[in-house]
Formats: structure tokens, sequence, C-alpha cells
């Protein structure tokens, strides 16, 4: 039997339990806790919480964090001090390292997607990026919400395309001096631009979908910082000082500090222009081996106080509806993560209908998807580049 099939056929048992769940949670109010740097993302999420209050009774609170770590070590305190019901965090969003932590230390509650209604308009088989949290199996004890892809935008009316790999940026730089620059690894923009790099630079031999031992991270990473010692004294301000955050990035691009950013947003650019925080010049930039994507989750904690409440937002935040809505550049131009073959007709005339702009490429224009290294890299990338450049 198909994995469809397998879903209507558990249907009606399907419907009676998720009932159960939806009169738990009416009147809870759910604290989800996720970054709030991007008010785009914060307006979607005001958005959803104003449906789940129309719909089922629920109210959504979204506490903003800088670093999804803070979340984990709330849920981790809580364990450590017995706390073994009524937690403070309900849902997480939350990805890679930060699950792997959550996961390893039994953290989760879990698994719970498959027994999301919504969930029967995901592919959920091993192999796709719905089943995998960089390489670390999701085991349905997170749910996804949106596509993330690392992308370059850069302004056209003073630059052509960038270069169209890693190699290539240290003869770009050394011909446009102090016009590109990384927010500090410290942040995930920059911890991305290394992986990026890493992914492209490494050995063919190097396997990234393992935690890395110190001889393998030694010799997988050693053309990447070779390459990293010849790109810096190119970079903005000789590579001396980084920007804070891919917003503080942005800014230097609008202010023509600089010609080209980086996101884990395809959509950003469009959306910048449309707020007037970018010239209407600027367009986006997939390396041509493809660039870093990975999926979106959120997950619910073991403790958490309001466990029905969480269901019922990582299932509301699955609904052809609110993906359609959140895809829409208008709102946040976030690509879906519902398989385009498991929606009905109307569902996919509302996507083929949403609007485009020239600075929004199609899902086409993306390139191949390179999966993330395991969680364990970006720890150790970031701390190999703190030891390095920070002395």
């Amino acid at each position: 039997m198909s994995a469809a099939a397998l879903i209507l056929a558990a249907g009606p048992a399907l419907a009676d339990d998720w009932q159960d769940v939806l009169d738990e949670a009416r009147g809870q109010t759910v604290y989800m806790h996720a970054w709030g740097g991007d008010e785009r993302t914060n307006a979607f999420l005001a958005w959803v919480g104003d449906m789940l209050q129309d719909r089922h009774g629920v109210a959504l609170s979204h506490v903003k964090l800088s670093d999804t770590a803070e979340a984990v070590a709330r849920v981790l305190a809580e364990k450590t001090a017995g706390r073994d019901e009524g937690g403070q965090v309900d849902l997480i969003w939350i990805n890679g390292p930060n699950f792997l932590a959550m996961k390893d230390q039994d953290l989760l509650h879990g698994p719970f997607v498959a027994d999301l209604p919504n969930a029967r308009y995901l592919d959920l088989s091993p192999q796709s990026a719905n089943s995998v949290d960089f390489t670390t199996p999701v085991e349905r004890m997170e749910s996804p919400w949106r596509l993330a892809k690392f992308v370059f935008n850069y302004d056209a009316a003073r630059i052509d395309a960038p270069p169209p790999r890693m190699e290539t940026w240290v003869d770009w730089a050394a011909a446009h001096p102090g016009r590109i620059t990384h927010p500090d690894p410290s942040n995930f923009m920059g911890a991305t631009f290394l992986k990026q790099a890493l992914v492209e630079l490494a050995p063919a031999d190097a396997d990234l979908t393992q935690e890395p031992t110190d001889a393998a991270f030694e010799a997988a990473s050693a053309p990447l910082w070779d390459w990293y010692d010849a790109l810096r004294p190119h970079l903005w301000r000789g590579g001396q000082a980084f920007p804070e955050n891919q917003s503080v990035q942005q800014q230097l691009l609008n202010d023509a500090e600089i010609d080209v950013t980086m996101s884990f947003d395809p959509a950003s650019a469009a959306a910048a222009i449309r707020d007037g925080l970018l010239p209407e010049t600027v367009r986006v930039h997939v390396p041509e081996a493809g660039s870093i994507g990975n999926v979106s989750f959120v997950a619910i904690p073991y403790n958490a106080a309001h466990r029905a409440g969480a269901k019922v937002v990582a299932d509301m935040l699955l609904d052809p509806e609110v993906q359609a809505h959140m895809q829409n550049i208008d709102v946040l131009g976030s690509f879906s993560v519902l398989d385009p073959g498991l929606l009905d007709a109307d569902a996919r005339a509302a996507f083929a209908a949403l609007p485009t702009d020239p600075a929004l490429p199609a899902l086409e224009d993306l390139g191949p998807v390179l999966p993330e290294p395991h969680a364990g890299w970006m720890t150790r990338l970031t701390a190999e580049w703190q030891a390095r450049y920070t002395r």
C-alpha cells in the first residue's frame, strides 16, 4: 500500500484522535520560542496566531529570541531542576546543533508529526529534507514549516553576478577590494558562509555527514583555511571587523559600502526592496554547484505545559492556506514545505496565483540543494575561526 493510501486508510481514527487534541488545546496559550530578528516573520506568526484563535481558541505567544540556544538552555535547566511537567517552553523554532542537543539529552516530546492531519501533504520518506536535520534523523520529533536555502544578494547596478564557485571568490575579491564581507561566524549566517565554502572546497573523500573527529576536521577544513587566508585581506575593512548579523550586512549593501550580501532566504532581497531597505536593482545569485539548504522545523519540549496547543500550532503551520500565505512575497516569501503532488486542485491553484517579483527567484532557479554537514562541523568551524582570526 502506498504512503498516501496508508494515510487515507488511517483517516477516521486520526480524525477522532485529533478532535481530542483540539478539545484539550482550546483555551491554551502556546509559548512559541522563535528567533525574533525579522519583522516579516514576526508579522506572519502574529497572523497565524489570529487564525489559531479564530479557528481553535488557541492563543499564540511569540517569545522572541536572539539565539535559539536560549530556549534549549531553559528546557535543560528545567530538566536539571526536575521540572518534568509544566515547562515554560511549548514550541521551539529549531534546527541543526540545537535540535541535536535536545535529541541527545532527551529534551524532546515525540514523535508527533505523523499525528498532525496536515502531515498528509508532506513527503516524510527517509530521504526527504523533512526527515533529516543537518544529517540528524528527525524521527518525526520536529515538524517542518518552511524551506531555507543559502543565496547571495548583489546590486546588479554596480556589479555583474558574483563568482559561480567559492574557489573563485579570492580573485574576485582582489579585483573588488573591500566590497564583500560576511557576518561574524558566531552568527548562523557567517557560519553558513564558512559551511558553503567547506562543502565546495573539502577533498572529495571528506565525509561531512558524520561527526568530525580531530583528524577528519583537520583534513577536510585545511583547503578552507588556505582559501580564507587568501580571501580575508580583500574583505571589507581588511577582514579586521565583521557585521554582527545579516541585517547589519544588508544595511551595508543599501549604503553602497559593499556589493554583495548573503541570506538563507531566497525571498529576502525582494522583501527588502518592497520595504525600502534595498535598491530595486538587487538580485539573487546561487552558486553554480548549488547551495546549502535545509528545512526550518518546530519541536515540542518533553515537558511542555501546553502540548496539545503546540501540536495544533504545528499543524496550522502546515495548512495549505497558511503555507500559500507564507510563500506570498507580499507577506513573507518563504518557500513551502508541502509536496505539490499531494495537494488538491484548489491548493495548487492558490500557489500558482501567487505574485512574482524581479528579485524573487523561481524554485527551479535555485539550483541543487547541498545537504547541511553534520551539526558538529558548524560547531568546530566557528570555534576554529575564532581561534585563528580573533586573537
